[in-house]
């Protein structure tokens, strides 16, 4: 059986990736795998061996990957990436928003939508763009 094609969001951490990516997890309800710089052949320095080479996150059919920054790289988040959640139920949409824009910052509110959705849109704590939603018609 062939391989499908599919695209999975990588996001790099300024040195907070561990305690992102466990938010993450607890809001997601998913399985987290991490990988720390400690153990790979990566030379770093002793203060980075506990910061985040790789990690992942399942929850759905969703893959989100993430890693702390290489040291002296810079991280600078952009405002035009927004990671995107379509929820299989209203009360699954409303608590990933609600959970995960605490901290944060709302840009639009989670309200229904002219399009027939519910949907809103936030910054995390940690500066990631986010936009949940959920489509009416699959109201049963």
């Amino acid at each position: 059986m062939a391989q499908k094609t599919t695209l999975n969001p990588y996001i790099t951490f300024p040195g907070n990736c561990r305690e992102a990516m466990e938010f993450y997890k607890t809001v997601l309800n998913g399985e987290l795998e991490i990988m720390p710089f400690e153990g790979s052949p990566m030379e770093v320095p002793d203060d980075y061996k506990q910061k985040i080479m790789h990690s992942s996150l399942k929850f759905g059919d969703a893959l989100l990957m993430a890693s702390d920054n290489q040291p002296g790289q810079e991280v600078n988040f952009g405002d035009g990436i927004f990671l995107s959640i379509a929820a299989s139920s209203l009360e699954e949409a409303q608590n990933i928003f609600n959970s995960l824009s605490s901290g944060g910052h709302v840009i639009m509110p989670f309200e229904d939508t002219f399009w027939g959705s519910k949907f809103g849109m936030f910054t995390d704590k940690f500066g990631i763009g986010w936009m949940v939603g959920f489509d009416k018609e699959q109201q049963g």
